[in-house]
């Protein structure tokens, strides 16, 4: 591949094409299943979805069929199909679905109003991860316009992964001989530590979602007629999360949510925080100036990567402030989320966290942990010479570093369904969500030189794979 007409095609694709796409996605309130139970009545996935097919339908690639398929009741999966030189497949994955707005947007900033600044597209859903579609595409387009062979590509972008992916098995079923037995597949759903190389994720954690409920009375009561005799639910509920979490250092008790780290993990951890040093913890939005966690680089890697934690995501029975009278609360219910380590059977985790919740109930208490989901990690098998060395030649050539490699702290569940329908397969799962890009939460952007770059890298990759 010659580079620099490889650089020059994606940066004009990017510019003219991409971005003005990517401006006019972020405007689509198209909120995954979870967020929008009524979303097929609103319309808006099935707005995004035709967007992204009616682009798609204007790229020149040789050969390419395109399909929004559907099954009634689940959201639509964008497939394309593209003829190569061999009958080996890449599949390459994104999703279109997006996160909910979330509050504290900066002033002039707004989830679904898309604003460039500072060579970062604001919004809603661009880097999360609105421009696999369109990286995707223009990767494979920057192969044949140089007359590159590539393997037959399939490209699947799903409607539910905000969600958990749970429409995507169907899919899977449906599609299955169309999809066939990958060899590599292409994410461009994760993180990368920086935007000054190409990373590729080693590992994702699981996911534990549930909801803890305690209830003491009725209905809400006097606080000052009933306090001192009727327990606070708030109370209990503190002494139960101390049941399966130390609330001075954050650990988890329950033993069935550890597993052992393999060691190439934690040496890729120790390069990956040697690298990143300080910003791996910098990179967030602190309220505290200066901060200074006790821990390594290194350890705080593992704790976001193999390590199980706890993140309270929801609360119901609090009233808001302004309406928050002199009542005694007859329940309260938090929303807990757990990140599982990569290996972890999510199902197992479940259980002993629902038996260190529910046993030995507190007097004068009912006290309920509804298990909502569980979704299993995912740990890439170990990376294959070729991709090794390509993954290095892409990150040379377009960013001018070495390629990195590093655990990611979230869940792709469509990682853990391929890694265990194709064993055989290798992975390059990346993406553009780096430091302060802040997906789900307010001023997600996407850092545009890094898109275009790793666009290229893909380009590369492809390009590796048929030739290895």
């Amino acid at each position: 591949m010659d580079i620099k007409k490889a650089r020059s095609f994606v940066n004009n694709m990017w510019d003219t094409s991409i971005i003005p796409q990517l401006c006019d996605y972020i405007k689509i309130p198209n909120k995954s299943p979870l967020f929008d139970p009524d979303w097929e009545q609103h319309g808006h996935m099935e707005q995004a979805v035709q967007m992204l097919e009616a682009w798609c339908r204007t790229q020149e690639i040789e050969g390419m069929q395109i399909e929004v398929v559907r099954i009634e009741g689940r959201t639509p999966i964008l497939f394309i199909d593209i003829p190569g030189a061999s009958d080996d497949v890449v599949l390459l994955y994104g999703h279109y679905d997006k996160q909910p707005e979330f509050s504290g947007w900066a002033e002039g900033l707004d989830p679904w109003v898309p604003v460039i600044k500072d060579g970062k597209l604001y919004g809603r859903g661009g880097a999360d991860d609105g421009y696999a579609t369109f990286g995707s595409l223009t990767a494979i387009r920057t192969l044949q316009e140089q007359g590159i062979k590539h393997a037959h590509c399939v490209v699947l972008i799903e409607g539910c992964e905000e969600s958990g992916s749970f429409d995507l098995p169907y899919y899977i079923d449906l599609l299955g001989d169309r999809i066939g037995s990958p060899s590599l597949v292409v994410c461009l759903d994760a993180e990368c530590g920086n935007y000054d190389q190409l990373w590729c994720t080693t590992s994702l954690r699981g996911n534990l979602t549930g909801t803890l409920r305690v209830d003491v009375l009725t209905e809400g009561v006097h606080s000052g007629s009933a306090s001192g005799i009727v327990p606070s639910s708030f109370r209990v509920l503190r002494q139960l999360l101390n049941r399966i979490e130390d609330e001075t250092t954050g650990q988890l008790k329950p033993e069935g949510l550890y597993v052992e780290i393999p060691r190439q993990r934690t040496e890729q951890a120790q390069q990956a925080a040697d690298t990143l040093g300080d910003s791996v913890f910098l990179k967030y939005p602190w309220a505290v100036d200066s901060p200074s966690p006790s821990e390594s680089p290194y350890e705080l890697l593992l704790n976001n990567t193999w390590r199980p934690t706890l993140s309270i995501t929801g609360a119901d029975g609090l009233p808001a402030l302004l309406n928050a009278g002199n009542v005694q609360l007859p329940h309260t219910t938090l929303k807990l989320s757990f990140r599982l380590p990569p290996t972890c059977d999510g199902d197992v985790a479940a259980a002993a966290v629902k038996d260190a919740l529910e046993a030995d109930t507190p007097p004068l208490s009912q006290v309920e942990f509804d298990v909502e989901s569980t979704m299993a990690g995912w740990n890439a098998p170990p990376v294959a010479d070729w991709l090794e060395t390509s993954m290095n030649k892409a990150s040379e050539a377009f960013f001018g570093k070495a390629s990195m490699y590093m655990g990611t702290g979230g869940t792709i569940p469509f990682m853990g369904m391929l890694g265990e329908k194709f064993p055989e397969a290798q992975f390059l799962v990346t993406g553009l969500l780096g430091p302060r890009s802040n997906a789900h939460g307010p001023n997600e952007f996407l850092h545009i030189e890094t898109g275009k770059r790793l666009t290229t890298c893909v380009a590369q990759v492809l390009e590796d794979h048929f030739n290895r």
